[in-house]
């Protein structure tokens, strides 16, 4: 604008003048001063006007989800001049938050079209008599109490970023009292067909310094934000408490404690910790350096003091005891220091003495892996961590990580990072030896033993809780099942959706398990809005319950091909609503709180909300990260992760679609629970598997 004004043509139609003559400050200056400061004036709130335009058109352009109702490759003029518009808007090369203040809000939906469609998903669960009832409650709740309580939400939609995310994250996470080992941490285990060293002390270096250099991209902005389609954003939000976060106990509620750095990491080996500085002289120490730190504590032979071994199990049991032995016990002295530097640890490091591995040969030993991961010993993992990286003898990696700071999806992107980078820099970063690459260049700094001084009711306290958790891990079958028959490729080339053709397997091997159907719980995510976590996707619909049922029947092929697109048409739907903000779950939750906020009981939401998830499912996302190329390395596929059962008497199934060939299932159940084998359960998944090729299959 300046160098226009001084080359004599006012580029503003004479604003720059009237900035001028109505600033009283400009005005003071001489008029050539003047002039200079009134055109920088105007051209730096004409750069906010435009930036401010670019936002909120940018917004407006995000609200469109047609695109995602659209058969891929097949778009829409309409869609195609959108994704113009998004990509001309979006930058080139977007940062990872550049996207955050363009984020649409998570709009609530109508409250008679999400009683409509809750109904729907009930029906082919309830008998006539069963579902007449349920109908009547809702429609008592739709022309009551819900019009009260939808407005309130709505009005709450207008404030907060996301009507859903501080509710879910308090009264779903953190108000819970029971343990959240197993009932709420998830894990993830390692590329099994490839391990890139036998050194325990080696891999664990490299993966920190690899997770260290993705927390300076996460700080910096740097890492790119994922693009579905390589076009529509996803929320960044989740990736700020990625590192130096720790869920503290309370006694009502617990609370999120994230620091905006952490020089070090807590280190569990043989009963002992250490903290071990990853910062040295203002630098980021090297694998070289990590290794040889890592190498004296596994040297270390000193004994635990009384105490300090199980010390982990009262993160891992009920909240309260916990949360009263931590303001007891460890508000002050060697206790306070040594739990601070645990609580405020860029993450925690478990040098596991047990080694953990896949073998062809002995389908159990990726149970005990996947076991190792979820809840190890009961208290050798701390499970208040944002999450434990879990290092084995053997070079086996793992990890534990803690639920309510964010959704599995970004721990998997951590992990994804992780696992190919260190791959794609093998010859970088290990000798031949399997030992780290690089000369020390002076001796790192030592790790520092953390002290403990614990009195006797607080060493029964940790027993007894070390007992408890001991009880809550014999009780979980967990079955890790890597299946090879055939993936994604061969059911593309049915022209279905590979998510949709996983969940028809499960609802016909569940039903074949039960002899019924159940209500199924699908993870879906909600981040094309701001701060947006998950919903729920409820599989079992009336179409998928034809389709088990025909397929029991024997009948037609033609019949059953039909039925069954029809299935997984309806479920893509869903996927898609749950996607674009018209799911029905976390509506009804929070009209739900606000009933309590309000003190008015509903017993239609009372109802609703006790309902049992008997199967619990979700998939692991794949390949959120540009450096893995499964077409090339085929042998590098990540093995994903799992969690325990949500249910007593049912089932939580994790998966994930591994390449083309592969698809790998974590079935978790409770052993006590007779009605119930994640073994049994396996093997109903391969059947229906089979039972749903043939149906393809020419005769």
């Amino acid at each position: 604008m300046l160098g226009l004004k001084l080359a004599g043509w006012d580029p503003s139609c004479g604003l720059i003048g009237l900035l001028h003559m109505h600033t009283p400050v400009i005005n003071s200056y001489s008029f050539s001063v003047g002039q200079y400061l009134s055109t920088l004036l105007h051209g730096t709130l004409l750069w906010i006007l435009i930036i401010i335009i670019i936002k909120y058109f940018l917004r407006l352009l995000l609200t469109y989800h047609g695109w995602m109702y659209e058969l891929h490759g097949r778009f829409s003029i309409k869609t195609k001049l959108w994704v113009m518009m998004i990509r001309m808007f979006g930058g080139r090369k977007p940062m990872l938050n550049s996207y955050q203040a363009s984020l649409p809000k998570l709009p609530v939906p109508a409250l008679k079209d999400t009683l409509k469609r809750y109904l729907e998903s009930v029906r082919p669960l309830m008998g006539d008599q069963q579902y007449a009832r349920m109908e009547k409650l809702a429609k008592e709740f739709g022309n009551g109490l819900g019009k009260k309580l939808q407005r309130y939400l709505v009005l709450k939609s207008w404030w907060a970023t996301n009507y859903v995310t501080d509710w879910w994250e308090e009264y779903v996470y953190l108000h819970g009292r029971s343990p959240i080992m197993i009932n709420s941490n998830f894990y993830g285990i390692d590329a099994v067909l490839v391990k890139p060293t036998n050194q325990q002390a080696s891999r664990a270096a490299n993966i920190i310094c690899i997770m260290l250099k993705c927390r300076r991209e996460v700080d910096r902005e740097e890492l790119k934000p994922i693009l579905l389609n390589k076009t529509v954003p996803l929320c960044s939000a989740q990736y700020e408490r990625l590192f130096n976060t720790t869920r503290i106990p309370g006694i009502e509620t617990d609370t999120i404690m994230h620091l905006k750095d952490s020089n070090h990491i807590a280190v569990y080996h043989k009963g002992r910790y250490f903290k071990m500085y990853i910062r040295h002289k203002r630098r980021i120490l090297k694998p070289v350096e990590i290794e040889t730190m890592i190498q004296r504590i596994l040297d270390d032979d000193s004994p635990p003091a009384p105490g300090e071994e199980h010390l982990a199990a009262l993160t891992a049991v009920e909240r309260v005891p916990w949360a009263k032995a931590r303001k007891e016990y460890f508000s002050k002295g060697k206790n306070k220091a040594s739990l601070d530097a645990i609580e405020k640890a860029a993450f925690v490091l478990s040098l596991d003495t047990e080694e953990q591995d896949y073998c062809p040969d002995d389908p159990t030993a990726l149970d005990r892996y996947g076991q190792a991961m979820l809840h190890g010993k009961g208290y050798d993992r701390w499970f208040d961590k944002s999450f434990t990286l879990v290092v084995c003898p053997n070079g086996r990696v793992g990890f534990n990580a803690e639920h309510s700071w964010a959704d599995a999806p970004i721990m998997a992107h951590l992990w994804e990072y992780a696992i190919t980078d260190e791959v794609f820099t093998l010859g970088e970063i290990y000798r031949h030896d399997g030992r780290c690459n690089g000369v020390l260049e002076g001796p790192p700094p030592n790790p520092i033993r953390l002290e403990w001084e614990f009195p006797k009711p607080c060493l029964d306290l940790i027993e007894s809780s070390r007992f408890f958790a001991e009880k809550l891990c014999e009780d979980v079958d967990l079955h890790i099942m890597m299946f090879r028959e055939y993936g994604k490729g061969f059911i593309k080339t049915c022209k279905v959706s590979p998510d949709a053709y996983i969940q028809l397997v499960l609802q016909l091997a569940y039903y074949r398990s039960a002899g019924k159907f159940c209500l199924t719980y699908e993870s879906s995510m909600t981040r094309l809005f701001r701060e947006g976590r998950t919903e729920t996707v409820r599989s079992c619909t009336k179409d998928t319950c034809a389709f088990v049922k025909a397929m029991e029947a024997k009948a037609d092929k033609q019949e059953l091909i039909r039925l069954l697109k029809a299935a997984a048409n309806t479920h893509q739907d869903l996927y898609r609503d749950a996607m674009t903000g018209k799911g029905i779950d976390r509506h009804l939750f929070c009209l739900y709180v606000t009933s309590k906020y309000v003190g008015e009981d509903s017993p239609f939401l009372a109802e609703v909300l006790s309902e049992p998830w008997r199967l619990s499912t979700s998939q692991t996302p794949h390949q959120q990260t540009d450096k893995l190329d499964l077409h090339k390395y085929p042998d590098r596929i990540c093995a994903g992760g799992g969690f325990g059962p949500v249910a007593d008497d049912g089932y939580g199934v994790s998966y994930i679609i591994a390449g083309e060939d592969t698809i790998f299932f974590h079935i978790s159940c409770k052993k006590s629970c007779p009605s119930t084998d994640s073994h049994r359960f396996g093997s109903l998944i391969k059947q229906a598997f089979a039972d749903l090729r043939g149906i393809f299959e020419k005769n």
